[in-house]
């Protein structure tokens, strides 16, 4: 997924807010089959009204997505999104010097290997 600078300008800032940014990460270690709301918030210490607002915020601006299973709503990391939001910050880097963005790319191979997907939740 391409982003285009309004959709990270959107993405970005749903992210600067701590609770938000904590679910993210709750969400992308949890893993494509993801968590029920409730367990969301508990894990986040947010209250189920906090919580849904922040997770609705979230989905808006493309970071995860929602699934209903049953009585629950099911949320989980949108793997590609997440991904777009990198390649816009490193979209065009380096300028002619690939060896400036090893860093960045060594951390995602590094989580994307065959032995740490699955202990890293990497969608890879």
């Amino acid at each position: 997924m391409k982003l285009e600078e309004p959709q990270a300008l959107n993405a970005f800032g749903a992210l600067s807010q701590e609770t938000r940014l904590r679910m993210v990460r709750v969400l992308v270690q949890a893993g494509p089959e993801g968590m029920a709301a409730g367990a969301v918030g508990e894990a986040v210490d947010a209250s189920s009204s906090s919580a849904s607002f922040h997770l609705s915020h979230l989905e808006r601006a493309g970071l995860i997505q929602s699934r209903r299973e049953s009585r629950s709503i099911i949320y989980s990391a949108n793997f590609e999104g997440l991904a777009g939001l990198v390649e816009f910050l490193m979209r065009d880097c380096c300028s002619g010097h690939p060896e400036v963005c090893l860093p960045a790319a060594s951390v995602a191979a590094e989580c994307c290997t065959p032995a740490n997907a699955k202990e890293t939740a990497c969608a890879c």
